[in-house]
């Protein structure tokens, strides 16, 4: 198989930010009088639209998880417009992928705004030829749908891309969209269950380059 594209998650793989996200759940959550469950934080990671108002309304006893869900992207907006903590490798794995001619996607569960405002104040937005939201597909992580209109979206089969993804569901929206996934965990560890929807597990994205540039040079 010859590998022609690569497409990153953003939140947890090229920054460092499912911290702010879950720092600002549990502050709404406090001043709900809500204590958040020990399940909670691999239920909502990586997940967007329906999905993740489900994962709300059960978490937070509530039955508008929309509106939750809105606040804490504001909040979120706010804290990440001071700064974006760019995660280690970012740079030197996108600029090995541009120097092997790889086209680069980003498909993030984030609001299109909040997506660009990262990339452009972290510097990389010249590095991505697509950027994709979960707003533009119906089915959240961990259905495929959004790592299908990536690959569309950069012209080539789901089997001809990466995925870099942190996020069991985010892995599993990869393994089912048919993409070549390489998981670099973030907050959660990987369990055995997702182990087997992997290609790769590395520990940073400097340890991914290196994979990628031995997948590649097999070809």
């Amino acid at each position: 198989m010859r590998f022609t594209r690569a497409i990153f998650d953003m939140d947890g793989v090229l920054f460092d930010t499912e911290r702010v996200y879950q720092q600002t759940w549990h502050e709404l959550a406090a001043e709900r009088g809500v204590v958040l469950g020990s399940g909670f934080l691999t239920a909502i990671t990586g997940t967007s639209g329906t999905h993740m108002c489900k994962v709300l309304e059960e978490y937070f006893k509530t039955t508008d998880g929309a509106s939750l869900a809105l606040e804490c992207m504001d909040r979120v907006r706010e804290k990440l417009s001071i700064h974006v903590p760019v995660k280690e490798g970012v740079c030197e794995i996108l600029a090995f992928f541009l120097q092997r001619g790889v086209q680069i996607a980003v498909a993030s569960s984030s609001l299109p705004q909040q997506i660009e405002a990262n990339l452009q104040k972290a510097g990389i937005i010249g590095y991505f030829s697509e950027i994709v939201s979960g707003t533009e597909v119906e089915h959240g992580k961990p259905a495929p749908d959004i790592f299908l209109r990536a690959a569309e979206r950069i012209g080539c089969r789901p089997q001809e891309c990466f995925v870099f993804e942190d996020s069991e569901n985010g892995v599993r929206a990869g393994d089912a969209a048919g993409c070549v996934t390489i998981m670099v965990p973030d907050l959660i560890a990987s369990s055995p269950q997702i182990q087997r929807c992997c290609s790769r597990i590395c520990k940073s994205l400097v340890e991914a380059r290196k994979e990628v540039d031995g997948m590649m040079g097999n070809i």
